[in-house]
């Protein structure tokens, strides 16, 4: 069991006598399914799941039908049988919150104990469906990406591995093979994320923009880059509006972010060029021309997937969390992340080789907003593989 933190929440929320819709929600591959088939198991309440991942789109009526089969469980203790129903994939069905909410209601105005879980791998439809009609009604867990801790744990990884290999456990018994690994990346992740999750769910009216998007930031993660500089790197006359609203679906997605200068001054942020950061560093090194052991002895290239993998790792580490990342640059000084929780802040600096000197971009960040903590991260400075394993909250305890 590798979901170790994930797991115990949801188990605990199924075992409380207080009802709310379980919401799983994260990118694809990310163990949704089976972190919730674990629970099911170690769980002694009665059970029905089922997937709207069928080759035919499910309509309203298949909700109604699988919430009838899960009532049922219930009626065979009088009414008072605790249930639960997991329904996966949910998404897919057409005006789905709608249904799940009059369902939801009318087992709470019949005092029925049955207790709800959903499943989605596109977390931005997920979330408009929630915001809609089910306010009040539901709590999320987030499950983003696999993390060094889970792909050591299980498949044995190196610290190098898994910041080419990424954070995608399908992926894992492929790696040998690299060429069947990029395909797998490429075709069965990326190509199914940006063509179910985003296009098909989505109004995206330059959907080859978006596509070029997602291509232009995995080769700049790590950079910061000006919407009108995307513009021309993409040779697109077109609206930086919505380059920038393509890049909040690709972020929706797990996939690609843009992370915003840090400011005291909220306004300030907002209009702040990006900062790509790719969610998985899988989705650069499938693109690159280069094998793991050639991209090992590049110092640039592997200094780009180092702070790549440092950004997932505070991106995906901290969702769910009241921990926010940013980064900093003021003139030609620069700081490569800013972890801000509350009042509470930690300017890191990412380092591949032994670092030489000082750091005038931590030392101008520190001067100019006193973080509890400045860290260097690899070289001489915390090994990546105990930066991996902390939790990003923990890096602004003073």
């Amino acid at each position: 069991m590798y979901r170790r933190p994930m797991f115990h929440v949801l188990l605990t929320r199924l075992q409380e006598r207080r009802r709310f819709l379980q919401v799983l929600s994260g990118p694809r591959q990310a163990g949704k399914t089976t972190l919730v088939q674990q629970v099911l198991s170690a769980c002694p309440i009665p059970s029905h799941y089922a997937s709207a991942d069928a080759p035919s789109l499910q309509s309203r009526a298949w909700i109604e039908q699988q919430w009838g089969v899960a009532r049922l469980l219930c009626r065979e203790g009088k009414g008072k049988t605790e249930a639960v129903l997991v329904l996966d994939e949910i998404q897919k069905v057409p005006e789905w919150s709608e249904m799940v909410k009059r369902c939801w209601d009318e087992d709470t105005a019949a005092r029925r104990p049955l207790k709800v879980v959903l499943l989605g791998s596109a977390p931005l439809l997920v979330q408009r469906g929630l915001a809609e009609s089910l306010a009040g009604r539901f709590e999320v867990i987030p499950v983003p990406h696999w993390g060094y801790p889970e792909m050591q744990a299980a498949f044995g990884w190196t610290v190098d591995q898994y910041i080419y290999f990424g954070g995608y456990p399908g992926s894992a018994e492929l790696i040998a093979d690299a060429p069947r690994w990029t395909r797998y990346i490429l075709e069965s992740l990326v190509e199914t994320t940006v063509a179910r999750d985003v296009l098909l769910m989505t109004r995206v009216d330059k959907p080859a923009l978006l596509r070029r998007l997602f291509h232009l930031g995995c080769m700049y993660s790590g950079q910061i880059l000006s919407y009108q500089k995307m513009l021309g790197q993409l040779q697109e006359a077109g609206n930086t509006t919505t380059l920038a609203h393509y890049l909040e679906l690709l972020a929706a997605a797990g996939m690609l972010t843009g992370l915003t200068k840090f400011s005291g001054e909220r306004a300030r942020q907002r209009a702040s060029s990006p900062k790509l950061q790719v969610m998985n560093t899988a989705l650069v090194s499938a693109q690159l021309s280069l094998s793991f052991a050639e991209a090992r002895r590049t110092p640039d290239v592997w200094g780009r997937l180092v702070e790549s993998a440092v950004g997932a790792h505070l991106l995906n580490s901290s969702e769910g969390t009241p921990v926010e990342v940013y980064y900093w640059r003021e003139r030609n000084r620069e700081v490569d992340f800013v972890v801000r929780g509350g009042k509470r802040l930690a300017a890191i600096e990412v380092k591949c080789g032994a670092a030489k000197g000082s750091f005038p971009g931590i030392d101008a960040f520190a001067r100019a907003f006193r973080p509890q903590r400045t860290l260097l991260v690899g070289g001489n400075g915390v090994p990546l593989e105990q930066f991996f394993r902390t939790a990003p909250a923990d890096l602004i305890v003073g």
